[in-house]
């Protein structure tokens, strides 16, 4: 590849060809302010339309946008003349004029690049004075808000929706000063093929687009009296939420979290690992009966909320792959309430209050699913994000740095380490063989051979084979949905060809990374190796306990004998299991019994 000299800010700088005024800046420390641009080459993201205009530098006789100009030969660029300056804060005031003036409010605030911008530049007050845009905000799903008064135009979101997910569900609409980040007829979120994901929240510079704020439910519960309130909290959660209190990316602050969850008034604090722990017992037993049974192979991971979503509106004619068994979290629920309520608190179904802590704002929408209830109860009462429990700490005023670590409950709070990895990447897939391994040969899988390290890592398909009793078992793991959507389109090609499936399992993780990149975590900015980080604290966890298989778990095993019954059993399917619909037609939104109806 052939590099390009030229000089910026009087410093000499050689980069390849192709490269952006605004890479080759970072590369002699130069920083340069932008909005619209976003880079994330782990993910293959990239957001260079230059539409902000606040990166404009003076390269010879003109201003360009950094982040679209590309470098040539003996360039030379400087990024702080008073011409530059003056345009890049006029940009910001004019910006600002179309902006809210509620950053007190806002739940970005804080964590707004706008404001951060506004604050470099030392804007103190809006010049501009004029029409604002006004549009009605949007409501309408349990897990997103979308605000578009707030909206900048820099298109992350459509970026990230339509390139990276592939759902399309986000575009620019209209011209000129109408214009508008919307859906397809301005349809509210909830009638979109939107799967919630929450990566469009994740990129957005502004509050333009947020998880439904679910904190003050969660303090009128801690409020009342009447009712004991269980509360769950997500593998990936506990080296997420680190970042929120200065600590280091990945910092493993599990007790921490507990802490804080009791010291909020929350009377039982359980890891949704233990139900990570059950699903494995279920998920890899309904593998080993359909390999050995002549069963729907390839068998689909089901914990992805989001991805369960998006199977069920762009691929209605693969559910019957998706593994029945419900999510962790919607495993743990019905077990905390007709289980524990019951042989521990001596209360009914309807007598305690149970809620999460979730990475995933597609949780919020997964609680609401009518299936994942009972006799009327719904299973889980509330989801929260990460960014939500740490709102509610910080009003609480407690240190997460400096609070004493304290221990989960008991029974539901123990877990062995193949339940931690379930929040990166290839982590389920990795859990279920450990156990499949076992069911199939009747035998440990040897400690030296427990980690599948094919299956990790941050790429967007991982492949491996597995020998497994003699049967080589061909596994895949997908981050992102774009990358789901290529391995569902070559299994509907060999389906049609008649061809035997590629693979025996497939796991899919609707958010790049996994769960530690989840849509309900810190906002990562764009740096991806705060993600790593995450998922290199949750291997390291792994690695550290003394029981590292799921079925090792002594009271996975109690849980069986008391109330479960055998693995894919009545009671199992009962608690454990769930089923898919055709969302793929008008009919989608509408509840199960609607659908019936007409």
């Amino acid at each position: 590849m052939s590099l390009v000299n030229l000089t910026i800010n009087g410093k000499a700088v050689s980069v390849p060809s192709g490269t952006k005024i605004l890479e080759a800046a970072k590369q002699v420390g130069v920083k340069i302010p932008s909005l619209c641009q976003m880079k994330i080459d782990e993910i293959g993201f990239t957001n260079e339309c230059a539409s902000c205009r606040v990166c404009m530098v003076s390269a010879g006789r003109k201003l360009v946008p950094a982040c679209g100009t590309m470098v040539k030969e003996g360039m030379v660029v400087n990024t702080n003349t008073p011409e530059a300056l003056k345009y890049r804060k006029n940009v910001v005031e004019l910006l600002l004029s179309d902006h809210p003036q509620d950053c007190y409010t806002c739940a970005k605030s804080g964590k707004c690049e706008l404001q951060d911008l506004a604050a470099d530049m030392g804007i103190r007050k809006i010049r501009f004075k004029g029409e604002q845009s006004t549009s009605p905000i949007d409501t309408s799903s349990y897990s997103i808000v979308k605000d578009n008064d707030k909206c900048i135009l820099c298109r992350r979101c459509e970026t990230m929706c339509t390139e990276v997910q592939t759902v399309g569900v986000l575009s620019g609409v209209n011209r000129g000063f109408n214009t508008v980040v919307g859906t397809f007829f301005n349809a509210d979120m909830m009638d979109t093929e939107c799967t919630f994901c929450g990566q469009c929240v994740s990129v957005c510079p502004t509050g333009a687009l947020m998880e439904k704020d679910n904190t003050k439910e969660a303090w009128d519960a801690l409020a009342q009296k009447e009712k004991p309130v269980m509360v769950q909290i997500a593998p990936a959660v506990r080296v997420g939420i680190s970042e929120e209190f200065g600590l280091e990316p990945g910092a493993i602050s599990t007790g921490k979290v507990v802490a804080a969850l009791k010291a909020l008034g929350f009377d039982y604090v359980f890891d949704t690992n233990f139900a990570a722990d059950l699903t494995i017992m279920e998920e890899a037993n309904e593998f080993v009966q359909r390999l050995t049974k002549g069963g729907d192979l390839p068998i689909m991971t089901s914990c992805c909320p989001a991805w369960v979503n998006f199977c069920e509106t762009q691929y209605p004619d693969l559910l019957k792959y998706l593994s029945t068994c419900r999510s962790p979290q919607s495993m743990f629920s019905p077990v905390a309430r007709y289980y524990f309520a019951d042989k521990v608190l001596g209360k009914k179904a309807d007598e305690v209050i149970v809620m999460s802590i979730m990475p995933c704002i597609a949780k919020k929408y997964e609680v609401a699913r009518e299936e994942l209830g009972k006799d009327g109860i719904i299973d889980t009462d509330l989801s929260l994000t990460v960014r939500e429990l740490a709102r509610m700490i910080k009003e609480a005023g407690i240190d997460l740095a400096t609070i004493e670590e304290a221990e989960f409950d008991s029974p539901l709070g123990y877990s062995t380490g193949a339940a931690d990895i379930f929040g990166v990447t290839g982590g389920v897939l990795e859990a279920a063989l450990r156990t499949a391994y076992t069911d199939v040969t009747k035998e440990e899988l040897p400690d030296d051979a427990i980690e599948f390290k094919s299956v990790r890592g941050f790429e967007g398909i991982k492949e491996a084979t597995v020998n497994v009793g003699g049967t080589d078992v061909n596994v895949v793991a997908a981050s992102s949905l774009g990358c789901a959507r290529k391995l569902m389109d070559e299994l509907r090609a060999d389906l049609a060809a008649g061809k035997a499936p590629k693979y025996h399992i497939i796991e899919i993780m609707a958010c790049p990374g996994g769960c530690v990149a989840g849509g309900g975590q810190p906002f990562h900015g764009g740096d991806y190796e705060k993600v790593k980080a995450r998922g290199a604290g949750l291997y390291a966890i792994d690695a550290n306990k003394p029981k590292r298989k799921s079925h090792q778990n002594e009271d996975i095993k109690k849980l069986y004998a008391e109330f479960l019954g055998e693995r894919g059993g009545h009671n199992a399917h009962t608690y454990l299991h769930t089923h898919y619909f055709d969302r793929s037609n008008p009919y989608a939104k509408k509840t199960e019994a609607e659908c019936t109806a007409e």
